[in-house]
């Protein structure tokens, strides 16, 4: 009576929510009616879970049974074909009479190119483990001792465990890919020996030693059949044990293993604190990182509109930039329409093809996991953070201690003042009132100047603040997890449209040219730039000395070095000494102070319900903060350059990070020099290393008795194989990123050995965050065919590679001719940024297209031609896994 009851109640619901009527009957009908109607629900119940089991029965059959049998079939078909096409090309071979060197040289090309094929294999089949996180069982062998983790959380402990094995797993298998690597390039070069020993007979004439174009044909088809055959032979393999999981490649016993340690792969790009357990399927899409984005979420949330509404949304950026480009060159209106509506009708040609069905699927499926995610840390008062180190990793906490570490943060440092709190009660009434007060007052101030003519009316009127348009700062935490033991914050303040905003970025905009410029003798403007003046100080001045010692400072406080009085008056004391005129441009250096003061004094922000404003410093979101902080030290490490300037010592800094070479004296006394800078100016806080051997800048440096030795430093408490975490379009950043990090490491990398195992780190860093093997394989070749020199990728010898290294120096050079030039077109506003919102679709044709088009019509144009400026076109994706996901904004709003 209950299950009819049941049943029949969602019955009625049902009917009721279809629009159904319902009549008055007597009882004994009404019951025998509602027997009848249960019996026949129940019947209609049972078929449906019928057809269902027999669906679910059908394609678990079908995947988990006829499929793998499918492969294995025609794997067994397909050697079959390979075993008869052989023995007819052999008998072709043999028909044609050939000599005992002919059947010699055959036998022996064949037998090296099967071996070439069978090592190329493994070798792609190790990287592809790595892509799908499939280790082989057999490196389960690989031993951790939980018993060196001293730890009450059981969790935590084996958490620290998975990384340990994770990382010995990693870098096992990079070993395993280095004999790999070996063996395939031995059996490269004992084919290519073969081959070209061949021909070279053949042209040289040697007596029996020919070869007819029928045995070359032959050979040729004979080497065809043995790259396919090792090709399908590994495909299989790949689809069989590691796309498809049926089962494990090297045979194994897998009743062996630990069942909770088969589940750990090669890596995790989520740090877990918290003893809440994701699934596999949400851990598997949070270990793709912050910087992943998921496809065609604009698509797929725009639900039930059209095509051209969906492309008009990822159009609207390109048209708002256009159309406000156009305004302020003042062009024509008639001829702004049409170039927008040709721009227009080329987005949509491009973008307007349907999702494919994979995709569309792919697209669905990820986003009711996010939102399944949503919940599961909503429910469990979870807070998901990329990492403070800016590399694609998660960090997932608890609130309630995130919180607290906040607070206790903001409570103990001397950078914030609390204003103060905010009242619910009257609606932030007074802090909206105080607020509109401050960005007033700001104003006034902007007026005074005008009205005293240190400002002109197009300066007044760029820099005059709309209480409306003005957005109100929030201060977010990012988790600095390089700590062993437990979290630190580091702190964020929101910058983009806020009250200093705009004063921020024209102080920066005038400042930082001369600012650069001034400083460029003892700046390091990159990576490379640091090596190659490294390089310059060894190899071409000879100054390295086998008791050289080498000094590394890093800046602790680098935002929040000095009060800002004490900031305001060293920005004048470095513009007097620096400039020949009291003026900078058309502004003089009391005017550049007085808007200092604007923006260094109306710095505020909000964190839940508490308003605070900057004692000391600014928003380290804002690039003037850096400029700032670049003449506050430019000061500063005078007494480091007066001491050392003498010696011609080599010496440059890369904003917070210092380093120099010492020839003065030993290191105890460069320690107590160092130190008496820092009891004479104990605003400026640093940390030093002093020795031999230091690392700077992500590399490795060593003086070996007078002999420069360098490699690329991976920073211990950075996760391994990770990348940068990018916004944007993040394939084509990372794109950009793979080219830099590999001409880093040909230029840090005084060995060839190490500049090899630094290639292998990059491969196996994209492959384990789902880069595929076509995506790496087609950035290395491209990296070692610029200078046509494929064969350095397996190469060992070392002339070669010095060669190969002195060219991509030279290369930097030009690129960073090329940057300064890009920069004066940006100083000067000839350099346009556009963007917009992409999914799917040819990006690159585009591209093409949208430039074809502006050079059609500003071909001669005064200002907007090619020959005048350069255009930037790049893309967009909205929805990355930080962005969806990792909300840093406080839920307490301050704006009313």
């Amino acid at each position: 009576m209950q299950v009819q009851s049941l049943l029949l109640t969602k019955h009625k619901l049902a009917t009721s929510n279809a629009g159904t009527t319902t009549t008055t009957v007597p009882m004994e009908i009404d019951t025998e009616n509602e027997q009848l109607a249960c019996e026949k629900l129940l019947h209609e119940r049972l078929r449906d879970m019928k057809q269902r089991i027999k669906y679910y029965e059908k394609h678990y059959v079908q995947k988990h049974g006829i499929k793998p049998i499918e492969m294995k079939r025609n794997l067994k078909i397909a050697l079959v074909n390979y075993d008869y096409d052989s023995e007819i090309l052999k008998r072709k071979y043999f028909h044609e009479n050939p000599n005992e060197y002919q059947i010699d040289i055959a036998t022996r090309l064949s037998d090296a190119k099967r071996e070439l094929e069978k090592s190329k294999r493994e070798l792609l089949e190790l990287k592809y483990r790595i892509f799908y996180n499939k280790p082989s069982f057999s490196f389960d062998s690989i031993q951790t001792s939980m018993s060196v983790l001293n730890d009450n959380d059981q969790h935590q402990a084996f958490n620290k465990y998975e990384k340990l094995l994770q990382r010995k797993r990693i870098d096992f298998i990079v070993i395993k890919i280095a004999e790999a690597e070996a063996k395939f390039y031995q059996c490269q070069r004992i084919f290519d020996h073969e081959l070209s020993a061949m021909w070279k007979n053949h042209r040289n004439l040697v007596k029996n030693q020919g070869m007819s174009t029928t045995l070359t044909n032959i050979i040729q088809q004979r080497f065809d059949n043995l790259t396919d055959r090792w090709r399908d032979i590994y495909n299989y393999r790949i689809n069989y044990y590691l796309r498809n999981s049926y089962g494990d490649s090297n045979h194994m016993d897998t009743n062996k293993n630990d069942s909770n340690m088969n589940g750990i792969g090669f890596s995790s790009f989520l740090i877990n604190d918290t003893t809440y357990e994701l699934n596999d399927k949400q851990l598997l899409l949070l270990n793709r990182g912050a910087t992943y984005v998921p496809p065609c979420q604009i698509s797929i949330g725009s639900a039930g509109q059209s095509m051209n509404d969906i492309l008009k949304k990822r159009y609207a950026p390109l048209k708002h930039q256009l159309t406000s480009l156009f305004a302020n060159y003042h062009i024509n209106i008639a001829l702004s329409m049409e170039i927008q509506k040709k721009a227009n009708d080329l987005f949509t040609e491009h973008f307007s093809s349907s999702i494919p069905s994979n995709l569309h699927e792919r697209a669905l499926y990820e986003k009711h996991l996010i939102q399944s995610i949503r919940c599961s840390f909503k429910k469990k008062n979870l807070i998901l953070r990329r990492t403070a180190d800016n590399m694609n990793t998660f960090y997932l906490g608890k609130i309630q201690d995130f919180e607290a570490k906040a607070i206790d943060y903001l409570t103990k440092s001397d950078a914030y003042k609390l204003l103060f709190s905010k009242d619910k009660e009257d609606g932030n009434q007074r802090w909206y009132i105080e607020f509109k007060e401050m960005i007033c007052s700001m104003n006034v101030l902007l007026e005074n100047l005008r009205k005293h003519k240190a400002v002109n009316e197009d300066l007044y009127n760029r820099l005059l603040l709309d209480t409306i348009k003005v957005k109100v700062p929030y201060l977010y935490f990012l988790p600095d997890v390089s700590k062993e033991n437990g979290i630190s914050l580091v702190p964020h303040v929101s910058s983009h449209s806020t009250a200093t905003y705009k004063i921020g970025k024209y102080l920066n905009e005038l400042m930082r040219p001369f600012v650069g410029k001034t400083l460029q003798s003892t700046t390091f403007r990159d990576e490379v730039d640091f090596m190659q003046k490294l390089n310059h100080y060894v190899h071409t001045e000879r100054r390295l000395r086998p008791t050289t010692l080498f000094c590394t400072i890093k800046i602790s406080n680098y935002y929040t070095m000095d009060t800002h009085k004490n900031m305001v008056d060293i920005v004048g004391y470095f513009l007097q000494d620096n400039l020949a005129t009291p003026k900078l441009e058309q502004i003089t250096i009391q005017t550049v102070q007085n808007l200092l003061h604007i923006f260094l004094y109306n710095n505020v922000f909000s964190y839940k319900d508490k308003v605070y404003t900057f004692a000391k410093g600014s928003p380290n979101t804002m690039s003037l903060t850096d400029t700032l902080a670049n003449i506050y030290l430019s000061v500063w490490e005078k007494k480091i350059l007066k001491q050392i300037k003498p010696n011609n010592e080599l010496f440059g800094r890369f904003k917070d990070k210092i380093f120099f070479t010492w020839n003065i004296s030993n290191a105890e006394d460069l320690d107590a020099f160092l130190q008496s800078i820092r009891d004479k100016c104990p605003t400026v806080q640093f940390q030093k290393l002093i020795g031999p051997t230091v690392p700077f800048l992500n590399a490795y440096i060593e003086n070996r008795q007078g002999k420069l030795f360098s490699r690329i430093y991976h920073d211990p408490t950075i996760q391994s194989y990770t990348l940068p975490y990018v916004v944007g379009h993040s394939k084509l950043a990372h794109s950009k990123w793979l080219r830099s990090a590999l001409i880093r490491a040909v230029c840090y990398c005084s060995s060839i050995e190490d500049f090899r195992q630094e290639r292998v780190y990059l491969e196996l860093a994209y492959l384990t965050n789902g880069y595929s093997l076509v995506f790496v394989e087609a950035h290395i070749q491209n990296f070692f065919n610029y200078f046509y020199a494929h064969s350095m990728r397996y190469s060992m010898d070392e002339t070669k590679y010095d060669e190969f290294r002195y060219k991509w120096f030279e290369y930097i050079t030009i690129q960073h001719e090329l940057s300064d030039k890009l920069q004066r077109l940006d100083d000067t506003g000839r350099l346009l940024h556009f963007n917009y919102l992409y999914e799917y679709g040819p990006r690159c044709e585009f591209n093409q297209q949208f430039h074809r088009l502006w050079a059609e019509y500003f071909a001669n144009h005064s200002y907007l031609s090619k020959e005048k400026l350069k255009v930037v076109l790049t893309t967009k994706n909205l929805h990355s896994l930080n962005a969806l996901l990792a909300k840093e904004k406080s839920n307490g709003s301050i704006e009313k």
